[in-house]
């Protein structure tokens, strides 16, 4: 059996679980995290390989499989019935978690996620594969660089045309999420060929969200509605890139809370 994936827990109420993206890690719901805590048991889960859950050569990491797995751990600690958001990967995760076990999913709210594309990827996109590489070769300066706006613009003006308003700790734990992910690699082989197909059931309020600046999942190629739960509200964000919760993060908060029928 693969190694338990790492949990937090915080807050008081309905759980609502948060899956973070490919390179990426838990600490990434920071900027919502605190205020979702007043109404929700917030849970955050580390992907196999990514934060601080280990990776193990061979282990399945394909949206379903990691699914499955998030399910699993989820009836380990007891947590039986949750509200549901996801980011990028962790969207699409998110999709088929609903789709798995919808008597499980209480909502749903994707955040820029990915799968939603009619032409799956045959190749590991070069973007994505550059800035794996870029983070594991620059991490020992990054301490020290991110304190300077020339490399926060390096690293984060593709994900965000906000990144002037990104704090230094946003920034340096999103870079060391990158470095340190040995699961990055094996996830992005589990996505190639494959795109988000199943159904959810109506019974789950879902909201789509994207950003009208999403250059990693741009509206061209990766946002096809036809893919999405016919009954899902679908919303663009302005000014927003590939993490709706750094650009936008009251939105984000104001959106899972409507999804989950909480009203204060």
């Amino acid at each position: 059996m693969s190694s338990p994936l790492y949990i937090e827990k915080s807050g008081a109420g309905d759980p609502l679980l948060l899956i973070h993206g490919m390179g990426s890690a838990s600490n990434a719901f920071k900027p919502i995290r605190s205020t979702l805590d007043k109404n929700f048991s917030v849970v955050t889960i580390d992907l196999p390989g990514h934060g601080k859950s280990p990776y193990q050569k061979g282990e399945l990491m394909d949206p379903q499989s990691l699914a499955l797995k998030v399910l699993e751990q989820l009836s380990v600690e007891s947590i039986e019935s949750f509200h549901l958001a996801g980011n990028s990967l962790g969207g699409w995760i998110a999709m088929e978690m609903a789709a798995i076990a919808p008597e499980r999913v209480r909502s749903l709210v994707g955040i820029a996620p990915a799968g939603l594309w009619l032409n799956p990827y045959n190749a590991r996109y070069p973007g994505t594969a550059l800035a794996r590489f870029l983070a594991r070769y620059t991490i020992k300066l990054a301490p020290t660089a991110l304190h300077f706006a020339t490399a926060r613009r390096f690293g984060f003006a593709d994900v965000s045309p906000r990144w002037q308003e990104f704090s230094y700790e946003l920034c340096l734990d999103a870079t060391i999420a990158m470095a340190s992910a040995e699961g990055y690699y094996p996830a992005w082989d589990g996505m190639l060929l494959k795109r988000f197909d199943r159904q959810i059931s109506e019974l789950i309020p879902v909201t789509i969200i994207f950003g009208d600046s999403d250059r990693t999942l741009p509206e061209t190629s990766c946002q096809e509605r036809s893919l999405a739960p016919k009954h899902a509200r679908w919303i663009i964000f302005p000014d927003t890139g590939h993490a709706p919760m750094w650009d936008s993060p009251l939105d984000v908060i104001d959106e899972i809370k409507k999804a989950a029928g909480v009203t204060k």
